[in-house]
């Protein structure tokens, strides 16, 4: 055990490590799924499913990081998604590639999805168990491209938004806007949890605002190491 994970597999040099947490947050979801199938095993199959496919998600930033030159070793599963525990070279090439890899992994998905969910409706007498798993797990599929692509820090779209700022103003610069980016967007989604009255959208946002935050304090620890906050390509870099 490992701050609360354990150990599930070692594929490619990167080990899988799950929370403990997971089971909680499935136990909740499990009894919220079940009653869309006529037997509580599906739900169990569509959760499955769920993070097979952040597990996949994850596994493009840690590739595509590696593939920079940069390291990626650890993945962890907790009940909001997955992390990939990634350090590309400190080039806003390298970290655009190495974030927006995750993303690319759910758009390589949609057509063998919407294959499958085409080729459920077209047959006649397939369980309609497994016409609606196939259909939640492309739903799933397309929630989990257009939420990562929001432009919060420390989301992929946000960390996406990140590199491509720090190509005119700079790794500093750039980590800043992000940041105060995701300090804004983080408040959007706790007034919409509130809204909702929903927990979990209320902790996730809580985990965006309190990363945000990490952001802006590691921006403004790395003005004195580096000294400025010149584009790259300056001399002075």
């Amino acid at each position: 055990m490992q701050g609360g994970t354990f150990r599930l597999f070692r594929f490619a040099g990167i080990t899988v490590f799950l929370h403990f947490s997971w089971f909680i947050m499935a136990a909740y979801q499990l009894t919220e799924r079940s009653h869309n199938y006529s037997s509580p095993v599906w739900a169990v199959y569509e959760y499955l499913a769920l993070f097979g496919i952040v597990l996949l998600h994850e596994f493009g930033h840690a590739l595509a990081c590696r593939q920079t030159g940069g390291e990626a070793d650890r993945i962890v599963l907790w009940p909001l998604g997955g992390i990939a525990f990634v350090n590309p070279p400190p080039r806003p090439g390298a970290v655009l590639w190495s974030i927006a890899a995750g993303p690319l992994v759910n758009v390589a998905l949609m057509p063998i999805f919407g294959a499958l969910v085409f080729f459920a409706r077209q047959s006649a007498g397939l369980s309609p168990d497994l016409q609606h798993l196939f259909e939640a797990i492309r739903f799933v599929n397309y929630g989990l491209l257009i939420f990562n692509l929001l432009p919060i820090y420390p989301l992929d779209g946000g960390q996406i938004f990140r590199a491509l700022l720090w190509f005119p103003l700079g790794q500093i610069r750039s980590l800043k806007v992000a940041s105060f980016v995701g300090l804004i967007g983080g408040v959007g989604l706790a007034l919409f949890a509130l809204w909702l009255r929903s927990f979990w959208i209320g902790l996730l946002a809580f985990f965006l605002l309190s990363q945000a935050v990490n952001g802006w304090r590691h921006a403004k620890t790395l003005a004195p190491e580096t000294g400025s906050d010149l584009p790259p390509g300056d001399p002075a870099r």
